[in-house]
């Protein structure tokens, strides 16, 4: 492997499993009464914070609720907050196989299990990209919905991370990072299928077309669309998604990469908040 694609390969992996330094509140992932739902035969596992209108958190690839712990408690303080474990993340079994409109169905279907009315729904990285797409089947549910880091086609990641995609295989992740390993297997209930979960994640990622344009125009709600000015998806391809969207804003976050939920919680939280109000 290319040093350079090394390094941002393992700088990668470290901002996912690195537990966020943050004057911030933080919510342990686990503290809360976490609760399973079964939707097609796979257990789901869910943590609620809060009361008021649900806003659900979709969080980033091979991340879990622990992806928003540093936005929940002040999310909560104003809106019932619904955070899940997608299948085959954290305490989540694993689906037969794994791709964003899975994902979006499995998501429409804990609505659908839990009786909401309707919903504000905020995704960060694959969980902003999934909530897109349930934000286009789920016209009747999805009243507004913010995205941090989505994209919606392989083209629109930046050259350093489609160079590294290839790269992560049960193999790699076998020899080099064995301590996010343990820490994925010491949540996982089916940990013995982690190579499963690793190749399902890569076909994941490598998808050339998660969205087409034309579908993308057809989201008519209210749309926050928000990228780090370091992150991993192209700010053109922010830009794109901001024209297609017609009721939509776009937001780039100074001196940030694609982890703004662990690195400006106080900011991305201010902005979901006048957003969600308005």
């Amino acid at each position: 492997m290319n040093a350079k694609y090394r390094v941002f390969f393992l700088l990668f992996f470290v901002s996912i499993y690195s537990l966020p330094i943050n004057s911030q509140t933080k919510i342990n992932y686990g503290s809360n009464k976490g609760k399973y739902i079964s939707i097609d035969n796979t257990k789901i596992y869910y943590e609620e914070y809060g009361k008021g209108i649900p806003l659900l958190l979709l969080h980033g690839g091979l991340g879990s609720i622990a992806d928003f712990q540093l936005v929940i408690h002040e999310l909560s303080k104003h809106y019932h907050v619904i955070a899940a474990d997608r299948p085959g993340h954290g305490r989540s079994e694993q689906a037969d196989s794994l791709s964003y409109q899975l994902m979006a169905d499995y998501t429409s279907k804990m609505i659908d299990i839990m009786k909401l009315d309707s919903v504000y729904v905020l995704g960060w990285s694959d969980g902003g990209t999934t909530a897109l797409i349930l934000t286009l089947d789920r016209k009747d549910k999805v009243k507004k919905v913010l995205v941090s880091g989505a994209n919606i086609s392989l083209s629109g990641l930046t050259q350093d991370a489609q160079n590294f995609l290839p790269y992560f295989t049960p193999e790699y992740v076998e020899k080099e990072m064995k301590e996010q390993l343990t820490e994925y297997q010491s949540k996982s209930p089916q940990k013995d299928k982690w190579k499963k979960f690793v190749n399902d994640i890569q076909k994941l990622w490598m998808t050339k077309t998660i969205i087409p344009e034309e579908k993308l125009k057809l989201i008519t709600i209210p749309t926050t669309i928000v990228l780090g000015d370091h992150d991993g998806v192209a700010l053109e391809h922010g830009i794109q998604m901001f024209r297609l969207i017609n009721k939509s804003s776009f937001c780039v976050l100074p001196a940030t990469t694609h982890y703004v939920f662990n690195e400006r919680p106080e900011l991305i939280n201010k902005i979901a908040l006048e957003f969600f109000k308005k």
